[in-house]
């Protein structure tokens, strides 16, 4: 599989359909199909996944333990923030009305990728969400990578 990265400025149509820019719908495996999964991610956005990728994270939220109401609560809440969504023929997906509502993306759109799976952002959740100044990366690359 492809890697995501980059970042990408997008619009919604008024449908609520997003189009994948052309790098990204290319690092998408031709064996996932057209399939894929939706969820709504960390800090606000939304998370994008292939099938492969999701399985991953599926496979570990699926090993949690019916018994254990911490563990039960995070399945719960897992699989009601997820959806699936389909590519059409131009690359575009339609972003469900709940999830473009929780994730205050309504026409513009930022398209992070983040490796195995691209962030979804509105713009001001994603200024609010950044390592802005290159130095401060810098010496949080050096604390949490040395």
């Amino acid at each position: 599989m492809g890697m995501f990265n980059s970042r990408y400025e997008c619009k919604v149509d008024a449908k609520g359909r997003l189009a994948l820019p052309a790098k990204m719908k290319a690092a998408i495996p031709e064996s996932n199909g057209v399939e894929l999964i939706l969820r709504q991610g960390d800090d606000g956005c939304l998370a994008l996944y292939t099938q492969i990728e999701f399985k991953k994270l599926l496979h570990k939220v699926s090993a949690l333990s019916d018994r254990d109401p911490v563990q039960r609560l995070i399945k719960r809440s897992f699989f009601e923030s997820m959806t699936e969504v389909e590519l059409d023929s131009a690359g575009r997906f339609l972003i469900p009305k709940t999830f473009s509502s929780w994730a205050g993306i309504e026409k513009d759109a930022i398209l992070i990728g983040v490796g195995g799976f691209v962030e979804i952002w509105s713009p001001e959740k994603y200024r609010q969400n950044i390592v802005a100044d290159q130095a401060e990366l810098s010496k949080l690359m050096d604390q949490y990578l040395s």
